[in-house]
């Protein structure tokens, strides 16, 4: 806490070989590679020629060559694929999730809304690694892994490396998160 009140969030939220993602900032606007806006509150914002309208929630998906201006304090994060990284790690087994909805499927990532209601369970499924971005940060999981490992306890921001596993939500509210995955290399 400062003289003026409380420190701001940092700009770059979470940073690794794979992604940066950051807070209320384009660190990546200049660099020809993937990126994905989430939008945190109400956001309008110039894409190419076009004005684009985002509730929260909400993502608009940019390619390498596409421009972008953001007004200042807004309230979103810029997921920036990083051109270059490793190789994408995936789990032994490949077992899609249920009751997940998908909002987009690109080349090299897709998009989806994980959410899970209160009591509900997500039977037994896999994920390579991915970014994972809660919309409501309060629901309660119950995990078990395959192989057995201890639960994290997740931020805002949270990267995941690949996994194989059953959730439940035992919290009070629903499960909301947006989820970018990885799709493994099949060069």
């Amino acid at each position: 806490m400062s003289a003026d009140g409380p420190l701001p969030p940092p700009a770059i939220a979470l940073e690794n070989d794979y992604v940066r993602v950051s807070r209320n900032a384009t660190s990546f606007a200049g660099v020809a590679t993937d990126r994905v806006i989430v939008a945190m509150a109400p956001l309008s914002f110039v894409a190419g020629d076009a004005l684009q309208n985002l509730e929260r929630g909400e993502f608009f998906v940019l390619g390498p060559g596409d421009s972008y201006q953001l007004p200042a304090n807004a309230s979103f994060f810029e997921v920036a694929i990083k051109p270059d990284h490793p190789p994408v790690k995936e789990p032994p087994e490949i077992i899609p999730p249920a009751k997940n909805t998908m909002l987009y499927e690109g080349e090299r990532f897709f998009i989806y809304e994980e959410s899970l209601n209160i009591g509900d369970v997500r039977p037994r499924h896999s994920h390579c690694q991915r970014v994972e971005i809660r919309l409501n940060n309060g629901p309660m999981l119950e995990q078990t892994f395959d192989p057995p490992r201890q639960p994290l306890q997740p931020g805002i921001v949270n990267w995941r490396e690949p996994v194989i596993h059953t959730v439940r939500n035992i919290g009070d509210m629903p499960l909301r998160n947006l989820i970018v995955e990885f799709k493994p290399d099949r060069r």
